[in-house]
Order: C-alpha cells, then sequence, then structure tokens
C-alpha cells in the first residue's frame, strides 16, 4: 500500500487538503497527515517516500500515483526553499505528525527538558542567557534577563505566560508551530517553568487560529504526564489587536478589560495576578528545548551576527511569488529573501516597498534591501524585525494609503488608555488628508471653532507635513505601548521614501 503525506496545517486545509486525501484513500493509499514544510505555494503537497508534488488536487492523483504527473517537484527536502535554511524551531516540520508522542521523542523531542530537570534551575538560565536568545515578539529582549528576574523575584506563585496572540499581518510562523509541532512549545514552557519556579502555565491565543487551538489542547492531554506538577492551561482571545502586547493580555487573562497597563512595574516582578510572571512568545519558548538540549546552546550562539544570535522564522508574504516559511540565521538580507529565495513579486511588477514586523512596521526602500536582518541594523535604519513577518509590494502599491492605513488601524485598535495612541491616530488620518488634498482643506472638520477652521485652511502643504513629523513623534515617545509608540514607523518611512505618492516633491 502506498505510504502519502498530507499536511492538515490551516493553509494545507484551506487549499483543499482535505478533499485530496479523501482522493488518495479512495484511491487504496494509506494516508498520513503531517505538519507542514512551509511552502505555501505548493500546498496542498503531497509526500510520497521523500517526492513531492504540489499545488495536488483530487484530479492529480492518478498522474502522481503512476510517477506521469508535472506537478512533481522532485526530494522535498533537497528543494532549494528548504536546502537553504537553517531549521532549528521548525526541524520537525513536514517531518512529523503533531499529535504523535512517539514522532517527537523519536526527533529528540523532551532531551531538552531532561536535560533541564538534571542540571537544575540555575544552570537552565546560564544556558539560556550564554545562548544570547531574544524575544522573538517584536522587542527583542534578552530571554535569560527576563527569567532570572522573574527566578530571582519574591513570591509564592510565579507564572509562564506564552503571548500566541499574533495578529500582524503578513505573520503565521506561531500558528504553523502550534498546529503542527505543539510540543515542543509545551516543552519549553516546561523548561521554563523549571528555571524560574513556576508551577502553572497559560497560553493566550487568538481566537481565529480553531485548528490550533484544538491541537495545543489534545497535546496537553497527551504529555500532562511528563510536564508534571507544571501544568498549562489554553485560553483564547476574544479578537483584541492590543492585547498581543504583554500587559493587555495579562489584564485579559485576569478577566479585565484588555488595556495597557503602566510600566513598572515589569511583568517580570509584577504580572499576572500581581504575581512575577514570564511573557514570552511561542517563537522564543518553542527555541528553548534546542538550546537546552546537549551542546544547544553553544550551537545556538554560534548562529546569527552581533548579539542577534540563533535563527529566525522568517515568514515571506503579500506579493511574492514564493511565499512560505524560511527560517536562518540572522544576517540575511531583503534582497536574497525576496529575489532568491521568494522568486520576486507573483504579479511580475518590480518591487516598490517590502514592510517588515507587521502592521506597524517601516517599509523599506530597495535601496535598503542590502541591511542585515538583525535587530540592531534594522534599528539604526529606524525600522522593526517585529515578528519576524515580511510583506511585498510592487509598484503599483500607493504609499500614502498605506500611511494613512497605518493611523487607521491604530484608532480602530487603540485600548484608548493613552492619548497619544487614543487621539494622534485619528488626528493623523486627518493631517494625511489634508496633505493628500494639497493642505489647504477650507472644510476641515466643520464642528470645530470657526477660527481653528480658518488657521487649517490657511496652513501649507509644508506645514501639515511638518505636523504629522511632530505627532509621530509624539505618539513614539509618549504612547504607553507599542501600539501608538510603533505606527509612527510605516507613515515616516512612506513619508521619506516616496514623497511623490503624498503630491510632494523629492525630500
Amino acid at each position: 500500500m502506498t505510504a502519502v503525506r498530507i499536511s492538515d496545517d490551516a493553509l494545507a486545509l484551506a487549499c483543499g487538503a482535505d478533499a485530496l486525501a479523501a482522493a488518495f484513500e479512495a484511491a487504496g493509499c494509506a494516508v498520513e497527515r503531517v505538519s507542514s514544510w512551509g511552502m505555501h505555494w505548493l500546498e496542498p503537497l503531497v509526500e510520497i517516500d521523500g517526492m513531492g508534488f504540489g499545488p495536488a488536487t483530487p484530479e492529480d492523483v492518478d498522474a502522481i500515483l503512476s510517477g506521469k504527473s508535472a506537478k512533481a517537484i522532485g526530494p522535498i527536502a533537497a528543494h532549494p526553499f528548504i536546502a537553504g535554511q537553517q531549521r532549528l524551531t521548525f526541524a520537525r516540520a513536514g517531518r512529523t505528525r503533531a499529535l504523535s508522542l512517539e514522532d517527537y521523542e523519536r526527533t529528540g523531542g523532551w532531551a531538552g527538558l531532561e536535560r533541564a530537570r538534571r542540571i537544575g534551575p540555575e544552570h537552565v538560565l546560564d544556558e539560556v542567557a550564554r545562548s544570547g536568545l531574544r524575544g522573538r515578539g517584536g522587542a527583542g529582549f534578552p530571554a535569560g534577563v527576563k527569567w532570572r528576574t522573574v527566578a530571582q523575584a519574591p513570591g509564592a506563585r510565579k507564572f509562564i505566560v506564552c503571548n500566541a496572540d499574533e495578529g500582524d499581518s503578513g505573520t503565521f510562523a506561531d500558528r504553523m508551530l502550534m498546529e503542527g509541532d505543539p510540543l515542543q512549545l509545551i516543552e519549553g514552557m516546561a523548561i521554563a517553568a523549571h528555571a524560574v519556579g513556576a508551577a502553572q502555565g497559560y497560553i493566550y491565543i487568538r481566537s481565529e487560529y480553531p485548528h490550533a487551538i484544538r491541537k495545543l489542547r489534545d497535546a496537553l492531554k497527551l504529555c500532562a504526564d511528563i510536564i508534571a506538577p507544571f501544568t498549562i492551561d489554553v485560553r483564547v482571545g476574544a479578537g483584541a489587536y492590543v492585547c498581543g502586547e504583554e500587559t493587555s493580555l495579562l489584564n485579559s487573562l485576569e478577566g479585565k478589560r484588555g488595556e495597557v497597563r503602566a510600566k513598572p512595574p515589569l511583568p517580570a516582578l509584577q504580572g499576572l495576578f500581581g504575581c512575577p510572571t514570564v511573557v514570552n512568545n511561542v517563537l522564543t519558548l518553542a527555541a528553548v528545548p534546542h538550546i537546552l538540549a546537549e551542546g544547544g546552546a553553544q550551537d545556538y550562539e554560534a548562529r546569527g551576527t552581533g548579539r542577534s544570535k540563533g535563527t529566525m522564522p522568517i515568514q515571506l508574504a503579500g506579493n511574492i511569488r514564493h511565499g512560505g516559511l524560511y527560517e536562518t540565521s540572522f544576517g540575511i538580507t531583503l534582497n536574497q529573501l525576496i529575489f532568491e529565495i521568494g522568486g520576486g513579486t507573483a504579479s511580475g511588477r518590480p518591487v516598490k516597498a517590502v514592510q517588515v514586523g507587521g502592521p506597524l512596521g517601516a517599509y523599506l526602500h530597495p535601496g535598503q534591501f542590502d541591511i542585515p536582518f538583525d535587530y540592531e541594523a534594522y534599528a539604526a535604519a529606524d525600522a522593526l524585525i517585529g515578528h519576524g513577518g515580511i510583506t511585498v509590494f510592487d509598484d503599483t502599491a500607493d504609499m500614502a494609503a498605506l500611511a494613512r492605513f497605518a493611523m487607521e488601524f491604530c484608532a480602530a485598535e487603540s485600548c484608548g488608555k493613552c492619548t497619544p495612541c487614543r487621539i494622534g491616530s485619528v488626528r493623523g488620518q486627518e493631517i494625511i488628508d489634508r496633505i493628500l488634498s494639497g493642505g489647504r482643506q477650507a472644510d476641515a472638520v466643520e464642528l470645530l471653532p470657526q477660527m481653528h477652521n480658518a488657521r487649517l485652511a490657511q496652513r501649507s502643504q509644508a506645514e501639515e507635513v511638518q505636523l504629522l513629523e511632530e505627532l509621530c513623534a509624539v505618539m513614539k515617545d509618549a504612547s504607553l505601548c507599542a501600539l501608538g509608540g510603533f505606527t509612527p514607523y510605516p507613515v515616516v518611512s512612506a513619508l521619506r521614501h516616496w514623497p511623490a505618492d503624498f503630491g510632494l516633491g523629492a525630500r
């Protein structure tokens, strides 16, 4: 009987993987549902004896089984998109069944947790710090520093909270890992709990991920005895983007309104229910089992560049021919990612801009595509790595409209706690509208006092641009959290690199 492997990842399902699997079963094949390789443009991808076929449909079954299919891509592991990667966090992607303890143990699962228990909490903290692992949720804060702070903080109760509220456009690595390798995330959380002395953990996941929610809950039932006495609960968010911010997330977990807390105190000292709390995102915690395995910390530290250590699962999305997940060491460039790996735009038109770091990341101009992909290099360019999402736009994109969308998005998703975010985002939309109208919008904001309307009518386009830049500076410096603080990145970068889209001359 021919053994066929097809992913049950949400993207593969959306592309018809279930119907394809049923067609192979009807043809007498034994179908095994596995995690996704991350080559999304080829989904549903069929694997038979290591050979790949995709994107496949039920009509392709006979040709695939007869060896005459035009959808053949050769050995999957040797495909340039896969062979060029350095997979640590996604080492099992495409190779294992998500809910198989046998597959997980066979591929090195639980080795990190077993060694952590053997060497003790203090040495675990040392290993994580030595690896150079930084938070993969956006800020890039050293995980070892956060863990040690929680470990040393006084408190009868401590918590591990996994931020799985992956809400950035163009990002899907968290979802892929939770659906394809949930036991790795659970193992990482168990190691963190052992290191800091926590007995309870929570995975806060967005409601839009029903497959991941089911996989995590099923995986926790399978391994409850293995991670005991540590326990983990899955909590489903209600869809607020701001709950991706750690303090808003903690408020939501406590049953409160999802709004930002002022810091200090830091969650590491007073987090969930006022107790010391580790808050890390999915990719951060999922990297920990490799680091704690024998020799893992040295291997992780040896990869990357400068202070950006290890690998980053980069998500290629938007107008790109070969979209998917590409894990590699820090230091790669956008030129390599977009053209050598991603194959350029799906439309075949020139690339105009690339947004890195989600909807609040800066837009990078083609002249910046040689900047090394690492935290410090991007910070120096007034850009963000964020969660590693890359969204490509071709030369038909209207950068002024995209800049305005950033302000609109912020206004819609603001928790309302701070004035720069709540009010600044609305005023930002209005200013951009006035810039696009030439700076003399006589009927602006009719409800404002007449004298103020007169001043708006007299303000030049150049003055409006200056006002927008000043507003962005206030939002960046004075917002309570990254929602308002990062919104200026796409706005300022679009204004700087594509002034013509705003009806302005070169700046």
